[in-house]
C-alpha cells in the first residue's frame, strides 16, 4: 500500500494502560515515515470517526508520549457504540469511508474489547465489499480479561493488581477489628459474565485463612445456603470473613442478585451485588458488615500499574502498527504465553472475525470444586500478570497526570447526520 495516514481510536471502558498502547502506536507509526504520513486519533472512538472529529497527534512531543504512557483513562476519549452491519446500514459506512478518503486514511487501528473487535470485522468486510483500500486492525484491551484468542487482555493485569491490593489491605483492617460477635466484609468488583477480576483477589492471600475467604464468580450459580454455611464456618474459626463478589453473579435460574437501571440500548447497569451479599450475611447471622464497590477505581488506578500489563499494552500497540504496515487486515495482536515460571510471552496475530463478540470465561480448572474459591492453577496463571510496578510522576503528593490540549483538525466534509 502507498504511504497513507493512520487513524487510531479508543473504545469501550478505559483502563490504566490503554494510553500506554496509544503512545506505542504513535511512536511506532512515527518511526515509519516511509509508510505512514500523519498519525490521527478519533475523539470518542468510532463516533469521532463518523463525526470527523479528528486530532493530529503531532501536537504530542516525545516527552508528552512518555507521560501519556503512564496516564490512566482514555486520552482521546472513548465510546460504547456499535456499528450496524454493513448490509443493514450502508449509509453509515458511506460516511465512514468518506471521512477516511477525505483524510487519506489507509490504516485504522481500533483499541478495545469484544464489541470493538466486531467493529473492526465489520469495517474490514465493508471495505472489502466496496474495494476501499484500508487495513483495519484490532488492538486488544479490557479489564474484564474476557477477549478470546489472547492469553490475557491489556488492562486486566493492573485492574487485578488493584483489586488484590484492595482486598489485602481491607483484610488487614478487618482482622484487626475481628470480634466474638462476628464481622464480614464484601468487595464487589467488575465482571458482568466473567469472574477474572474476582479470581485475582485470591492473590492477596498467602494461606487459606487470609482474605478473601470466599470468591463469588458469575461462572458459578449462587446458592444462598452453601454460601452462608461457608461464611458461618469461617467466622467461627477466625472471627471474621472477607468475600469477593463479581458484579454479575446469578442464581441457578439465571437471575442477577441485584440489578440497577437499563441504558437506552437495554443493557443492564450492574451494581449492588456486594450490598446484597453483605445484607444477606447480616440478616442471617447479625454480624457487623461492610461492603465496598471500587467501580471506576479498579480500572483507573494509574498509581498501581502492573509492569507486566504495561509491557503487554505497549507491545500490542507496536505489533498493531507492524501488522497494518504489512497489510494484515482484520487481525488482532494477541498475547501468547510461553511459560509460567519464568513468565515468558510473545505477541502473535489472530483473526478478528473468529473472536469478535465471544466471551472468555473462567475455565472450570480455575474454580475450586465447591465453587467458592479458585484453584492453584488459577493462581499460577494470574500471578505473573500483576508483577512489577510502573509508577507515574508525582507532584504535590498526588500523581502528576498531564492534561493535553488536543484541538481537532479542520473538517473537510459536511456535518454528519445519522
Amino acid at each position: 500500500m502507498k504511504k497513507a495516514n493512520l487513524l487510531y481510536a479508543q473504545s469501550g471502558g478505559v483502563t490504566a494502560v490503554i494510553n500506554a498502547t496509544a503512545a506505542a502506536v504513535i511512536e511506532a507509526a512515527r518511526a515509519r515515515p516511509d509508510a505512514v504520513g500523519t498519525v490521527l486519533a478519533a475523539r470518542h472512538g468510532i463516533l469521532g470517526a463518523l463525526a470527523e472529529d479528528l486530532i493530529d497527534t503531532a501536537v504530542l512531543g516525545p516527552a508528552d508520549l512518555r507521560a501519556l504512557a503512564c496516564t490512566p483513562g482514555g486520552a482521546f476519549g472513548s465510546c460504547r457504540f456499535d456499528l450496524d452491519p454493513p448490509e443493514v446500514n450502508p449509509a453509515q459506512y458511506d460516511r465512514l469511508f468518506a471521512v477516511f478518503a477525505a483524510h487519506d486514511i489507509g490504516y485504522f487501528l481500533y483499541n478495545g474489547g469484544n464489541g470493538s473487535m466486531d467493529t473492526v470485522a465489520k469495517i474490514s468486510r465493508a471495505a472489502g465489499q466496496r474495494g476501499y483500500p484500508v487495513v483495519s486492525v484490532g488492538v486488544p484491551k479490557t479489564v474484564d480479561n474476557d477477549l478470546e484468542g489472547t492469553d490475557c487482555s491489556p488492562g486486566f493485569g493492573s485492574a487485578a493488581k488493584y483489586a488484590a491490593t484492595a482486598m489485602l489491605e481491607a483484610g488487614l483492617d478487618l482482622a484487626a477489628m475481628a470480634s466474638r460477635s462476628g464481622r464480614a466484609f464484601v468487595l464487589e468488583v467488575m465482571g458482568r459474565n466473567a469472574g477474572w477480576i474476582a479470581a485475582a483477589t485470591a492473590l492477596a492471600a498467602r494461606n487459606p485463612d487470609e482474605p478473601p475467604h470466599i470468591i463469588l464468580m458469575p461462572e458459578v450459580p449462587f446458592d444462598d445456603e452453601v454460601f452462608l454455611a461457608a461464611v458461618e464456618d469461617t467466622v467461627r474459626r477466625l472471627g471474621y470473613c472477607a468475600v469477593t463478589v463479581s458484579e454479575g453473579i446469578r442464581r441457578a435460574d439465571g437471575t442477577l442478585l441485584m440489578e440497577q437501571e437499563h441504558d437506552v440500548k437495554g443493557h443492564i447497569q450492574l451494581g449492588g451485588a456486594g450490598q446484597c451479599i453483605a445484607r444477606l450475611i447480616h440478616t442471617r447471622f447479625g454480624y457487623k458488615h461492610h461492603w465496598a464497590i471500587p467501580d471506576y477505581l479498579q480500572r483507573a488506578a494509574g498509581h498501581l500499574v502492573s509492569a507486566t500489563d504495561h509491557a503487554h499494552a505497549r507491545a500490542v500497540g507496536q505489533a498493531a502498527v507492524d501488522a497494518a504496515l504489512v497489510g494484515h487486515d482484520c487481525v488482532m495482536p494477541a498475547i501468547r504465553r510461553l511459560s509460567d515460571e519464568p513468565y515468558r510471552w510473545e505477541v502473535v496475530p489472530v483473526d478478528v472475525a473468529a473472536i469478535a463478540n465471544l466471551e472468555r470465561r473462567l475455565p472450570a480448572r480455575y474454580i475450586r470444586a465447591d465453587g467458592l474459591h479458585v484453584t492453584d492453577a488459577a493462581r499460577t496463571y494470574l500471578r505473573p500478570l500483576i508483577e512489577g510496578e510502573v509508577f507515574p510522576a508525582f507532584a504535590g503528593g498526588v500523581p502528576d497526570y498531564p492534561r493535553f490540549a488536543m484541538p481537532g483538525i479542520a473538517c473537510r466534509l459536511p456535518p454528519y447526520r445519522p
